[in-house]
């Protein structure tokens, strides 16, 4: 009976050894630093006996000796006549019980030990222990993520939300692994994802939440294109060819305009690639999206004949109200210059920020040339500004 007495006894004491074998698994399994945990442990020992003593202040101390293998947890008392709060303060004779050469005004520092702690001190301990390292995980997750936006990761689908079409993919590996989140509005229009699929994502936002790190992806974002691009292209990677914009209709088209400051280097030609391999597997990664690639300049004429490929152009006219501009092209380049529902010449809108007013030349020589294009009125044929200002190209909006 004695000996079951003293292994309950023994069972109450905190096992110093123990306790920092515990904090190095931590450290190996979950990647979460041991003076992190120390630190988050010693704070929940004082929590605990706080709550368990009322009256407690700060004078309660913890100390962490990993060397030693123990930890210890240590009141400060100030010895006086009258005691008014037994958390705090003892008498001149309790504290001789302990010290005999003490005398008033003295401090000591008295060990409390674990089992003296209680019940409820004990569950609060583990309490705060446990979320300490629920926000050393999610601090470690969000600051590896946060690292990765505006860049491509690839995701395994987990889970497609038979409701909103939302899907669920896990990125990352081992104990850096998170749920990404790609909504319904920003997958393609007819791609097929499945669950067990990988999926290449590009990272929009990395949100704080109170349930972790929440990763917004996206299919659909002209960023997704150029990031594959400087996967493909290595004269775009280190920077001799420079991606200037993008304008993109996921799913159908991407117009892509590059530029490179030698004059060595055909900016196109690189991110064609030999026997066109570099697009081709960059147009296979985005299941047939068709891409243009044109050749950016700062003269907005030949850029915006350039951003209305594969149509020929006859002239371009700046117009002095606002970034708008005139394009001639050939009667029967017309409907190829403004493409399938527009989709042609908005695309060089967006590209290029300018309006743009595409007429054919046997309409455009009836045209005084002094006429201002707010009085024309082609619906299909003219791309209003302000969809070309809401549309800002990729390498401004990640500036």
């Amino acid at each position: 009976m004695p000996r079951k007495n003293a292994k309950a006894q023994k069972s109450n004491e905190l096992d110093g050894a123990e306790f920092f074998a515990a904090i190095g698994l931590i450290e190996q399994e979950k990647g979460i630093p041991k003076s992190y945990m120390i630190e988050k442990i010693t704070q929940a020992l004082v929590t605990a006996y706080k709550r368990d003593h009322e009256g407690v202040g700060d004078n309660i101390s913890v100390e962490a000796d990993e060397k030693a293998g123990t930890v210890r947890m240590f009141v400060k008392k100030d010895v006086v006549e009258t005691v008014d709060n037994p958390c705090t303060e003892m008498s001149l004779e309790e504290a001789r019980a302990t010290l005999p050469r003490a005398q008033l005004g003295d401090v000591l520092r008295i060990e409390i030990k674990p089992r003296n702690f209680g019940r409820i001190a004990a569950q609060t301990a583990r309490q705060v222990i446990i979320q300490g390292m629920r926000e050393a995980e999610r601090g470690m997750i969000y600051d590896e993520f946060s690292s990765k936006e505006h860049e491509i990761v690839t995701g395994l689908v987990t889970r497609i939300d038979p409701r909103s079409g939302a899907v669920s993919l896990r990125i990352g590996s081992g104990n850096e692994s998170t749920e990404g989140h790609l909504a319904a509005n920003e997958q393609v229009k007819g791609e097929e994802i499945t669950e067990g699929m990988r999926l290449r994502v590009y990272v929009m936002e990395v949100r704080r939440s109170t349930k972790g790190p929440q990763v917004l992806l996206s299919r659909t974002h002209p960023g997704l294109v150029k990031r594959l691009f400087e996967l493909e292209v290595p004269e775009i990677y280190d920077g001799t060819v420079e991606v200037k914009s993008i304008a993109r209709e996921a799913g159908s088209r991407t117009k892509l305009a590059v530029w490179s400051a030698d004059a060595d280097v055909d900016a196109i030609g690189a991110c064609v690639g030999p026997r066109g391999q570099r697009v081709n597997n960059i147009v296979e990664e985005l299941h047939g999206e068709k891409v243009d690639i044109i050749k950016y300049s700062d003269d907005p004429a030949d850029y915006v004949a350039a951003a209305l490929s594969p149509a020929d152009v006859i002239s371009v006219t700046t117009l002095d109200e606002g970034k708008s501009c005139r394009v001639v092209v050939p009667d029967d380049q017309l409907s190829l210059a403004i493409g399938k529902e527009g989709q042609n010449a908005r695309l060089a809108a967006k590209l290029t920020g300018y309006k743009i007013d595409i007429k054919p030349a046997s309409a455009a020589e009836e045209l005084p040339e002094t006429e201002e294009t707010a009085g024309e009125a082609p619906a299909a044929e003219e791309i209003a500004a302000e969809e070309t200002v809401a549309e800002t190209p990729v390498d401004e909006s990640e500036a």
